[in-house]
Order: structure tokens, then C-alpha cells, then sequence
């Protein structure tokens, strides 16, 4: 290690603590107080919030969908225009941060599709009228209902993935905060919604969004902050102007000034803090530098069925959900629902902590959610070469690793 090089199992270490991944220490906290303290939780349709709160916060599934039903935490487009699972304190600032994205797709469609502006507003103000505030209605419903004024968009827009003018008109309701999604059966990973009609005021500005992120990922650099944000150099120069950023020692990473302090005085835990979380967590995405979570000795390890035969120090984002200890990734596994059972690769030996983690996570998903897809289409057939690989590594394993189920 350099002189004044930060020491990556501290980082590691310090980004874990900040991230509520140290040991279950947060356990009582709501839905919203998580999502608040750690960051926003990335939602692709699959159950990447749920594990998240889960491992942060020891929250079942129930506890996460009153909280979705009673608004206090909710789904919505933010940060580049993705859809991420928001406290209801950060609902006006998470539509600000997408709000772009709406307006871009629009002008897409207008340059490249024949459709103009004034009909995406009429579009507007007929999806408007027809929902209500408590009977969400789906898009072939509200589609039927609308008529003529959702235009099919031909072979063209099908190429680009929009085939009607409703997906135009529903994406800008939701960045004006006058629509909210909400799931058809109240829960995050299943991707059937409903629309119902929503008041919610969009504001914040882009040092709004900065304090946020650094008080959910720093030390970060510029560079984590911009793939975050999505702004591009100037805009994340003016959004980190007003903020009383320290650059560390031999690094790009900057860190608050007020938790100087605090980080001086932080030193890596004796004892292990074993979490299973989904592969585009917080403790990664919020980031995305993915080779500081990985250790030296791990690096060089292939991901379960990897495609690409690069190493997993290497890639950009992880293909599985991971075990953490203290921030670095020990281990990959999945779920397999027809067993009804989690297959995991650990790079770590087992002990009873890390045991009785998975059971938990393992007794989680079977009981409560069913399945561990990692995204909207990911499904146990799409799923089975990783498990698979996972199975075959661990008759392989070596001494210092642990085989799964």
C-alpha cells in the first residue's frame, strides 16, 4: 500500500457501515427510515428492494408493502430516469432528477416518429380525466379508453420500443408527479401496475441530489457521483460547488467535511458482518466500481456461467446476487424456487454467522417472496446455468471456500 493510500478494507468496511450492513444494529427501522439513511433502492422488477430492506433492516415483505401502500415509500422514475423505490421525504427531489428523461423521449418521438408535442399534451389531460384517485386503471384500460387520441405508433416505433403515444404520455404524467404507478397486487417485484391520478410537487436542485448521494455513498469521486446522477461534467461541477467536500489522501474520493471526523476515528470490525443482498444493491450501484468490493486474492474468479470469460474483479456489475462481509463480496448466489432452496459460492469458510445469514435469506425468500429474480424477465429457466455453475463450483470447492446446498 501506498503512503496515504486509503487501506480498501476500510473502505470497504466504512461503506458497508454507512450502508446499514454492519451486523443488524438497525433492526426496527421503517421502510422509509432505510431508504432515507442509505440511499435510494434501485427496483427492476425484481426483488432487489425487498432483500435490500431485508438485510438492512430485518423487514419482511408485509412491512414493505403497507409502507408502499400507505405512499410513505413509493416507486418512481429518478435518478437517470430509473425507477427507484424513494422515502416520501425524497419524492419531489427524485422526480426533479428524472424529470429530463420524460422530456427526451418526447423529443425522440417527435424527430423521429411523427408525433408532435400538442398531442402528447392532449394525451395528457385525457389519461388525466379518465383516472382516478383510489382505481388505478391499466395501460389496456386506460388505452381502450382513450381512443383514438393513444395513436399507434407502426413498425417504426415498435423498433424503438414504443408502439402507442400512451407510454409518451404516462412517463411525463409520472415526471410531473401527477400519476404514481402502483403494483396491480401491492407488491415491487411482480411488474403489473396500475395508474392512479397523483399531486405531488416536483423540486430540487442538483446540489440537492449531491448532498443526498454523499450522505449515502462518500467517500465518492466525481466520477461515482456523475454515473449516479447522470449529469454530465458541468452540471455535476455546479451541483458539488455549495458542498464542503475533502478530497483523501491518495484518492479521487471526497468526503464530506463534517464526517472527517468520524472516518479518522472508524477502524475496520473485528468480526465478521455477513449480508446477502441483490446484485445491483446500493452497497455497488451507488458506485458502480465494483473491483473495490472485490478482494485481491478474489479477482480472478469467473462470475457463475459468465458470458463475457472475463474476471469477476473486472466486470462492471455483478451477473449474481452477493454475500458481503463488511463490504467486500465473499461469496455469489441465487435462489432456485423449484427446490425451494438458496444455492450459494462462497470464497469465505463457513461459520455459524454466515450459516445462519443464509438461512435466514433462504427462509425469507421461500416464505415470503417466493423467488429471488434479480430483474423483471430473470426466471428460474433463464436462472438455471448459473445455478447450475454454482452446484458444479461448489463439488469443486477448494479448503478455503464453502460448498452450498
Amino acid at each position: 500500500m501506498a503512503n496515504g493510500e486509503i487501506p480498501a478494507a476500510k473502505l470497504r468496511a466504512w461503506w458497508a457501515h454507512r450502508q446499514w450492513l454492519d451486523g443488524g444494529v438497525h433492526r426496527g427501522a421503517s421502510p422509509a427510515e432505510v431508504l432515507a439513511a442509505t440511499g435510494w433502492a434501485r427496483s427492476v422488477g425484481g426483488t432487489a428492494p425487498y432483500l435490500g430492506l431485508f438485510a438492512r433492516a430485518g423487514l419482511g415483505r408485509a412491512a414493505v408493502d403497507a409502507a408502499l401502500a400507505a405512499v410513505e415509500v413509493q416507486e418512481l422514475p429518478a435518478a437517470r430516469g430509473c425507477t427507484y423505490v424513494l422515502p416520501a421525504a425524497d419524492f419531489a427531489l427524485g422526480l426533479a432528477a428524472g424529470a429530463g428523461v420524460a422530456e427526451t423521449e418526447i423529443a425522440t418521438a417527435v424527430r423521429h416518429l411523427g408525433v408532435t408535442r400538442d398531442e402528447v399534451e392532449q394525451l395528457c389531460l385525457t389519461v388525466s380525466e379518465l383516472l382516478s384517485d383510489t382505481e388505478p386503471l391499466g395501460p389496456q384500460q386506460i388505452r381502450t379508453a382513450a381512443g383514438p387520441a393513444a395513436r399507434q405508433l407502426g413498425e417504426a416505433g415498435r423498433r424503438r420500443g414504443v408502439s402507442t403515444t400512451l407510454p409518451l404520455a404516462l412517463g411525463l404524467l409520472q415526471a410531473r408527479g401527477l400519476i404514481r404507478r402502483v403494483p396491480v397486487d401491492g407488491r415491487l417485484d411482480q411488474q403489473r401496475y396500475g395508474y392512479l391520478r397523483w399531486d405531488q410537487a416536483v423540486h430540487g436542485e442538483a446540489a440537492d441530489l449531491a448532498r443526498r448521494y454523499f450522505a449515502w455513498a462518500a467517500p465518492a469521486s466525481v466520477r461515482h457521483f456523475r454515473w449516479f446522477s447522470g449529469f454530465n461534467a458541468a452540471t455535476a461541477k455546479a451541483a458539488l460547488a455549495p458542498l464542503e467536500l475533502t478530497r483523501l489522501p491518495g484518492d479521487e474520493l471526497l468526503m464530506p467535511t463534517e464526517l472527517l471526523d468520524e472516518w479518522a476515528a472508524f477502524t475496520v470490525p473485528e468480526q465478521p458482518a455477513y449480508a446477502l443482498v441483490a446484485g445491483i444493491d446500493g452497497l455497488h450501484l451507488l458506485h458502480r466500481d465494483l473491483a473495490r468490493l472485490v478482494d485481491e486474492r478474489d479477482a480472478g474468479r469467473l462470475a457463475p456461467a459468465s458470458r463475457t470469460g472475463r474476471s469477476f474483479g473486472s466486470e462492471s456489475d455483478p451477473s449474481t446476487h452477493l454475500v458481503v462481509d463488511r463490504g467486500r463480496i465473499v461469496g455469489f448466489w441465487e435462489y432456485d424456487p423449484e427446490q425451494r432452496e438458496l444455492v450459494h459460492q462462497l470464497f469465505v469458510p463457513m461459520d455459524a454467522a454466515l450459516r445462519a445469514g443464509i438461512d435466514a435469506v433462504e427462509t425469507f425468500v421461500r416464505e415470503e417472496l417466493g423467488d429471488a429474480r434479480s430483474f423483471g424477465l430473470d426466471s428460474p429457466k433463464s436462472r438455471a446455468p448459473k445455478l447450475a455453475a454454482l452446484r458444479t463450483a461448489n463439488r469443486y470447492a477448494s479448503p478455503g471456500s464453502s460448498s452450498g446446498r
